[in-house]
């Protein structure tokens, strides 16, 4: 299903489109400009994405809004390069310099035997100029507000982080080493933090210059479209489709159906994880385990 223009005057089917995000762009500059291709202001995004990041954004169009703070608990990966020898602000290029110790000496080797201890369930700090709420307002304007902000560590999982080319490079002077690197982790993992503790760990701080999202779950590159100023159109993907792709399903009788569709309590219908309920493969709920029943999450029907 195609994207239907504003001037349509005809309200679009809920359901997710999966966007290209461009260099420059906030994601909230990605959701207005979907709000004028799809003709509603029912849009919103899961996961943000920094101005200076690219790729993967999925975007929510009507009730499919509803079902974003669930794809978030997905994995994603990133294809990203650090900057050892250099730390910034903001953990990434746009920020201002607040070190530069150089990274003379620290050679490739020293490098790869530091990256597998940020591997597997760690604590990580997030970086403060984030999207992190502290007392009702954003990290970010906090920090600047001219505020010290220091964010409570958090556990993430950091499924993979494999370092590709080393490159020794100078910046303005200092001796640099670029790292491209991929990233395979869970949502809330911020991989300016990786970056900049890498750093802290070889004595020489560190910062992104390059990030890009290559996955958010099952929706890849491959899937993604690119949206500029002049974009008319983008494909929608339904929320059947969508609920197949990233929970578990689970297909009701006619009866619980009926049941599903008041938000009732299903007896006696034991469930794993949150799970998507399809009626002949139409998406009603999604529901989670209590106990040996199955109780409503969100119902979009």
């Amino acid at each position: 299903m195609t994207g239907l223009a504003a001037s349509s005057g005809i309200r679009p089917e809920a359901g997710i489109a999966v966007v290209d995000k461009p260099a420059g762009w906030t994601s909230h500059q990605v959701v207005g400009r979907c709000r004028r291709i799809f003709g509603t202001r029912k849009v919103g995004h899961a996961g943000t994405l920094d101005p200076m990041a690219t790729g993967v954004l999925i975007v929510g169009v009507n009730r499919a809004t509803r079902l974003l703070g669930h794809l978030m608990l997905t994995e994603k990966e990133y294809a990203a390069t650090i900057r050892l020898g250099i730390t910034t602000v903001t953990d990434d290029a746009e920020g201002e310099h607040t070190g530069a110790a150089g990274a003379a000496g620290v050679d490739e080797a020293a490098v790869r035997a530091a990256v597998p201890a940020f591997v597997g369930n760690i604590s990580q700090v997030p970086t403060a100029v984030s999207a992190i709420k502290v007392d009702g307002q954003r990290a970010y304007a906090r920090v600047r507000a001219g505020e010290d902000v220091t964010l409570r560590a958090r556990p993430v999982t950091v499924h993979e982080f494999t370092v590709h080319e080393v490159r020794s490079a100078d910046a303005d002077g200092t001796p640099v080493l670029d790292c491209d690197v991929t990233v395979r982790c869970s949502s809330g993992t911020y991989v300016r933090a990786l970056a900049r503790d890498l750093g802290a760990a070889l004595g020489t701080g560190g910062h992104l210059t390059a990030l890009r999202r290559t996955r958010v779950g099952p929706f890849g590159l491959d899937r993604a479209h690119p949206v500029d100023g002049d974009t008319e159109s983008l494909p929608l993907i339904g929320l059947d489709r969508v609920a197949a792709e990233c929970f578990p399903t689970l297909d009701v009788d006619e009866r619980a159906a009926a049941a599903i569709r008041h938000g009732q309590r299903l007896r006696g219908v034991p469930l794993h994880t949150l799970t998507a309920l399809l009626d002949r493969g139409q998406f009603l709920a999604l529901y989670r385990p209590d106990g040996n029943d199955a109780v409503p999450e969100a119902v979009f029907v």
